[in-house]
């Protein structure tokens, strides 16, 4: 059977940097902490005119650039954010009209920081049954617009960017060997951004005083532990699934959530840590974006050789978490 292979990555980040040094201006904080909390130097912020699916659109035309694709020929369109320009319709919507990419079929994936795995999986699960030849899978945030910048815990993290990956039943291309994806229900609380949704009421005055409409951590310390066992545990499956060793594995790309995270896992499985991609300290922690952003620039930059076997690995709210297992070509 011809194999579903990434055929092109594209990415996008607002040319608006927040630096720590910032950051101390508005909230009680200062670079050293940050810096010692989460490894994150500066962020990227979006423009007021500019929406999830504008920094969609210029990632996306850099995959379909790399790929040797024009819109037309996409079938499906997989947007991952939890930040859409709008409830409905869906940003994906959006970017499909933007691109003018007439012939495909386009849906959202809510999944948070795990979301671009996901619809990697989702598409490729349509391109293996051969409902469909080609997939545009987009992560993409303007986190900024939900940012509580008052909470000196959580808006040192949040950064807006897009990156994107074109699939295709093909001879040619990075294979993508497998997929597997988690989710925990009972630990939905950890990450939450209730406003708008049928739980609260409409957004009032009152409730946007209270921000109901901003992201909130609610156990920090307990995420953390969770986060490195799950990003472990989805690295070892997408590695023992395609009958290799970690160790084996040349290079990881992971969801940038914080730089702490990454050393533990990484210690954890004893990964060297030039193994490990990591640019959180550059773009700071931009959700569904931050998987495909860092391949990208893995990919433009050479630290993805030919014959390397990679493995994307996510985790986020929801509780959601996963991997993916690709051997470049």
């Amino acid at each position: 059977m011809t194999a579903i292979r990434i055929v092109g990555t594209g990415s996008c980040v607002p040319e608006k940097i927040l630096t720590n040094h910032d950051l101390e201006k508005m909230v009680d904080t200062t670079d050293e902490w940050i810096v010692q909390r989460t490894g994150i130097r500066e962020r990227r912020i979006a423009d007021p005119d500019k929406n999830t699916s504008d920094l969609a659109k210029e990632a996306s035309m850099r995959a379909l650039e790399q790929a040797g694709m024009i819109p037309e020929e996409l079938d499906l369109i997989i947007l991952a954010t939890i930040t859409p320009d709008t409830c409905c319709p869906a940003s994906s919507n959006w970017l499909q009209g933007k691109l003018g990419a007439k012939n495909a079929v386009s849906f959202d994936v809510t999944a948070a920081c795990t979301g671009f795995v996901f619809g990697l999986s989702i598409a490729e699960q349509y391109l293996k049954s051969g409902q469909f030849k080609t997939a545009l899978v987009v992560g993409a945030e303007v986190l900024s617009r939900s940012t509580n910048w008052k909470d000196r815990t959580s808006c040192i993290l949040w950064s807006d960017a897009a990156g994107a990956v074109v699939l295709s039943r093909s001879e040619q291309g990075a294979a993508l060997r497998s997929t597997h994806i988690h989710s925990d229900g009972l630990a939905g609380d950890s990450l939450l951004l209730p406003g708008g949704g049928s739980s609260t009421t409409p957004i009032t005055p009152d409730s946007a005083e209270k921000g109901v409409h901003l992201l909130r951590l609610t156990n920090a310390n307990r995420t953390f532990k969770v986060a490195v066992k799950r990003f472990a545990e989805a690295i070892e499956e997408a590695a023992a699934h395609n009958e290799w060793s970690v160790s084996e594995i040349d290079m990881i790309i992971p969801h940038q959530a914080n730089l702490r995270i990454l050393h533990a896992f990484t210690e954890r499985l004893k990964i060297p840590k030039e193994k490990v991609f990591v640019n959180v300290d550059r773009y700071g922690n931009s959700s569904a974006a931050t998987v495909p952003l860092a391949l990208d620039q893995a990919v433009r930059s050479g630290k993805i050789q030919s014959g390397d076997k990679v493995i994307l690995a996510a985790f986020g709210g929801g509780l959601t978490w996963g991997s993916a297992f690709v051997q470049w070509h």
